[in-house]
């Protein structure tokens, strides 16, 4: 060969055409998915092929709702949506609980759902289900792909729909012989979603009211956030002394050992955060609107002379009750952004207000003793042996649950999405989320509180984790009941009990036959050996690990 032949460049031949499933895995790639969440269909299957070589990790779940949380789980964690892919008919009506949660939890999140071929539509072919009708009210948009041409620009569409407004779930449906097509393989540009910011008159109206204000409260919420933006409001509010709380199950918004912040506001709260929506004089909701668990029904705050700054980059205000005094159009980061070169001087009356309020925090927070009592396994034992010793990243995630209050009111969310859990209050959500937290960021400790109803929803999901070596910390509080339905139960059919009863099997011998480490504990006095022992295998033998908490009916964290 002459050299001249060795210095003429290579030329490599590119295909004209590609398959529109393959080109949708392109699209996925140019905006950045990393991992999509899967229960395979043959409806699919091209989409499933053009994964095979691509840079996305294709993580196949046991059941298109663990699938669904996962991918849920992950929007939250991400500046960007949550993938799943499930098949039609039974798979799609078994993903719905995942794009519920993220409807109501504002959580960025495309569903692809394999459907029927083009030419059998309207004949009740197998399977068949009209999508649009079953997923318009709960998604943001569904799409179908009826063109193959249109391919990369449906799931550019789809990923832009979910982020921008309020983030949510949208849904793309995908006929198995349109994807087999072969199109041209151009890609649709990444389409930029808007962020808002503070106008002018925003920046007055909101100095101007916190000027006046002797009792001024932020109450931070939802997914819109990154670390920068939590570290920067966090540092404004302590340079100026002001409080602020969180949404029900957003903890993390704020560092947990701020200065600043005074606790959640949501079911379950200790009654100086209930009374600190009525007491304040001005509210600044960031990244959330005042709605049904802030507000306790829309019943607390809705005097209408009250003062409320609104900050969301929702204009519809979806969800919202009582007074708005003003509402800023704009994502928490870009609003932080604006609100930093805000220079106020931090009143007296703030700092005693916030000092207050986060003393009352700190009681409510403060650990109860790691001295195990003698007698049956308790959840604050546990609590006090396992926080101590978890580091400054640590993550939890939470279904839905009574056993949900003991993180709510001890565990550490000292970074933004170290708290991933539901808030549509949906069970079955922890094992799934913690997995996905953990393939997310396999280098922090994730722990999930699961009850066990919840836990027999998706615990299976556990063979995932076993699969592709997610590690997390898996607690099952087993009271032999769904307790937060017995305690309701209670309350308005007092010594009525029905429906509410649960036997449960081994669930320590469920985790080591799933692959993992499993521990059953009875007795309150075995709490630090157990958990020694579970952490240990997470960290020296990179398993995921289980342990079987034994409590008594009707215990609470509070």
């Amino acid at each position: 060969m002459s050299t001249q032949a060795l210095q003429t460049p290579l030329k490599i031949q590119t295909p004209t055409k590609k398959s529109a499933g393959h080109i949708i895995v392109d699209t996925l790639v140019a905006h950045g998915v990393e991992r999509t969440y899967v229960i395979p269909g043959e409806s699919y299957l091209d989409v499933l092929d053009g994964l095979h070589h691509s840079p996305i990790e294709t993580v196949v779940c046991r059941h298109e709702g663990g699938a669904a949380y996962m991918a849920e789980a992950d929007g939250k964690m991400h500046q960007r949506p949550g993938i799943a892919m499930v098949t039609r008919g039974p798979g799609a009506a078994n993903a719905h609980v995942g794009l519920h949660t993220a409807w109501q939890d504002s959580t960025p999140m495309v569903l692809f759902v394999g459907l029927i071929p083009f030419a059998h539509r309207d004949r009740e072919a197998f399977q068949e289900f009209d999508i649009k009708a079953w997923f318009d009210t709960g998604a943001k948009r569904v799409m179908v792909l009826d063109h193959a041409e249109r391919a990369s620009e449906i799931v550019a569409e789809a990923m832009f729909a979910a982020m921008s407004g309020r983030p949510g779930p949208v849904v793309v449906g995908l006929p198995e012989d349109v994807i087999r097509e072969m199109v041209d393989p151009a890609l649709h540009p990444v389409i930029p979603v808007a962020s808002g910011g503070m106008t002018v008159t925003d920046w007055k109206e909101l100095k101007n009211a916190l000027k006046e204000s002797t009792k001024p409260l932020f109450v931070l919420g939802g997914n819109d956030w990154t670390q920068e933006g939590t570290d920067a409001l966090a540092g404004w509010l302590e340079q100026h002394h002001l409080a602020a709380a969180v949404e029900w199950r957003c903890e993390g918004n704020v560092p947990f050992s701020s200065p600043s912040y005074v606790g959640p506001i949501g079911y379950g709260r200790p009654k100086p955060t209930y009374d600190l929506l009525e007491e304040t004089d001005l509210l600044i909701f960031v990244g959330t609107v005042p709605g049904d668990v802030i507000t306790d029904g829309f019943l607390v705050r809705q005097d209408w002379t009250k003062k409320n700054f609104l900050v969301t980059i929702d204009p519809s205000l979806r969800g919202r009750s009582g007074p708005v005094s003003h509402q800023i159009v704009s994502k928490p980061d870009v609003f932080v952004r604006d609100l930093a070169i805000m220079d106020l001087e931090a009143k007296p009356e703030w700092k005693s207000f916030t000092e207050r309020m986060r003393s009352e925090q700190e009681k409510f927070a403060a650990l109860p003793p790691a001295t195990p009592s003698q007698g049956p396994a308790r959840m604050d034992t546990l609590m006090a042996n396992l926080v101590p010793g978890l580091p400054h990243d640590a993550m939890i995630t939470l279904g839905a649950g009574e056993h949900t209050n003991w993180a709510h009111r001890y565990f550490p969310t000292e970074l933004y999405a170290s708290m991933i859990s539901a808030r549509n209050g949906s069970m079955g959500y922890s094992v799934p989320s913690a997995i996905a937290a953990s393939l997310n960021f396999p280098g922090r400790r994730v722990v999930t509180i699961a009850g066990d109803g919840e836990f027999l929803m998706n615990g299976q999901e556990l063979a995932t984790a076993a699969q592709y070596g997610a590690t997390p910390l898996v607690i099952v509080m087993d009271n032999q009941e769904y307790g937060t339905i017995r305690t309701h139960q209670e309350r308005h059919y007092p010594d009525r009990v029905s429906g509410t009863q649960l036997k449960n099997p081994d669930f320590a011998l469920m985790a080591q036959a799933f692959g993992g480490f499993g521990i059953r504990v009875e007795n309150d006095a075995d709490i630090p050996a157990a958990l020694e022992a579970a952490l240990q295998a997470i960290d020296e033998k990179g398993q995921f690990a289980l342990v079987h908490l034994i409590v008594a009916q009707r215990v609470r964290a509070y």
